[in-house]
């Protein structure tokens, strides 16, 4: 190391360099952790309306619970991307409002209680997450409902800032008397994106009323989308013209409209009672005459299964599935059996109920799954259970290269590695 010495001006420079790389690097390192949305932490309500209109800007609110999945998803994934933050900053004074209440809630959401029960009250949220948008004075103009990927949740709010689109706009238009069919259209459409249903089925029948030919393009789209029970006007135009539909909506659309109904009015009503005893035989034959348009056992064999392992009935629940795979063979996809597989792993204790599990997961290698991480951890894990733990290792150590040293293939390998149980006995 050079022993030149260093001047006391040298030495200045240098200490004013330390101090700042710091601090360029918490910049950088902030603008990095901040291209997403931009949430205001105000006080209260009111704070939030004054400052929106004094910006002239729309306010966007987004209405959550703590325990809301879709919630969690859009803050973690969603919010944070660049391209998210970069419409909604440039367009929108942007606040989270907790409905709910908690006894970790911290200070902020403490003072916003008042405000939130006003909310929820006032607009009506019947389901989260509830997006609201605001014109800059305030009024409400605009309602969405759920999760979504980036690019759907960017047109929700380019949405909110047409009045064409604008679904309370739109509403206040038709009870000033606005009635011609494309406007209905509009607002059929913008009602179920605000999960206003008794409103939405109102004017949904009131446009169909106005055609005169149901089967076009836009009425099957607005027709799968408005059809719930089987004594809907979609109903009866999907089971009679269901060519027409796959042709619009895709192969096996219609059916599967249909066994959807199928399940909601016949099968899920049978399997409601606590100490139901359910005669599978029976509802299957009176399923089949009801819908022959498919076959009742692709609908009873997989809620079968679904039944008994909810009910953590696991020999009913493995026979279950093998009649289903029995029956259904290549319909079944690898995902599905790979979670029958799991589940078993994780609950059943009976060694031939987890030997079968280990012949649905190695089916669940195969093709385009062949080398899929999570599918092979699955596998070695039964592998560990059944107490063939060189297998089982080798089939991890594969998995954990597969997926590029996933934590938790590691941590299961290593859990394997030192003996112990990767899997939780129940009580």
């Amino acid at each position: 190391m050079p022993s030149d010495e260093i001047s006391p001006l040298t030495l200045n420079k240098m200490k004013k360099l330390l101090i700042l790389v710091p601090l360029l690097l918490c910049s950088l390192t902030y603008a990095q952790e901040n291209k997403g949305m931009h949430f205001e932490h105000a006080d209260s309500w009111s704070e939030i309306k004054a400052k929106a209109k004094k910006e002239n800007k729309y306010i966007f609110l987004d209405a959550f619970t703590t325990w809301c999945g879709p919630c969690k998803y859009m803050s973690a994934n969603i919010f944070p991307m660049e391209e998210v933050g970069t419409f909604y900053n440039a367009n929108y004074i942007s606040v989270k409002v907790q409905i709910d209440s908690t006894a970790g809630d911290n200070p902020e959401v403490q003072k916003w209680r008042a405000d939130a029960k006003y909310i929820a009250k006032t607009y009506e949220i019947r389901a989260y997450p509830t997006y609201l948008f605001f014109d800059p004075s305030g009024e409400l103009v605009h309602r969405a409902v759920g999760s979504s990927d980036a690019a759907t949740f960017i047109s929700k709010g380019k949405a909110a800032l047409d009045p064409s689109k604008q679904y309370y706009t739109l509403k206040r238009q038709y009870e000033t008397g606005k009635k011609d069919a494309d406007f209905i259209l509009a607002l059929v459409n913008a009602s179920m994106e605000a999960y206003d249903e008794d409103f939405s089925a109102k004017v949904t029948n009131e446009y169909l009323s106005t055609q005169t030919d149901l089967t076009t393009p836009k009425n099957i789209r607005l027709l799968s989308r408005s059809t719930k029970k089987s004594t809907d006007p979609g109903f009866a135009v999907f089971r009679k013209n269901m060519p027409k539909v796959d042709s619009v909506l895709g192969e096996g659309s219609a059916v599967s409209m249909l066994k959807r109904i199928a399940l909601s009015e016949m099968v899920y009503p049978a399997l409601s009672g606590k100490d139901a005893i359910i005669d599978w035989a029976a509802l299957e034959t009176k399923l089949q005459a009801a819908y022959p348009e498919f076959a009742a056992s692709d609908v009873i064999l997989p809620l079968k299964a679904r039944y008994y392992q909810s009910k953590k009935n696991w020999p009913e629940f493995n026979k279950a599935v093998t009649a289903y795979l029995n029956k259904s063979g290549d319909k079944i996809n690898n995902m599905e059996l790979n979670n029958f597989a799991w589940t078993v792993f994780e609950n059943c204790k009976d060694g031939a109920c987890v030997e079968e599990a280990l012949a649905w997961s190695k089916k669940s290698l195969s093709g385009k799954d062949a080398k899929n991480p999570m599918f092979m951890d699955t596998y070695a894990n039964i592998l560990y259970k059944m107490g063939k733990k060189k297998e089982a290792i080798k089939m991890q150590e594969e998995a954990l290269l597969v997926s590029n040293n996933d934590p938790n293939i590691k941590a299961t390998l290593d859990k394997m590695k030192a003996g112990e149980k990767t899997w939780q006995e129940e009580e």
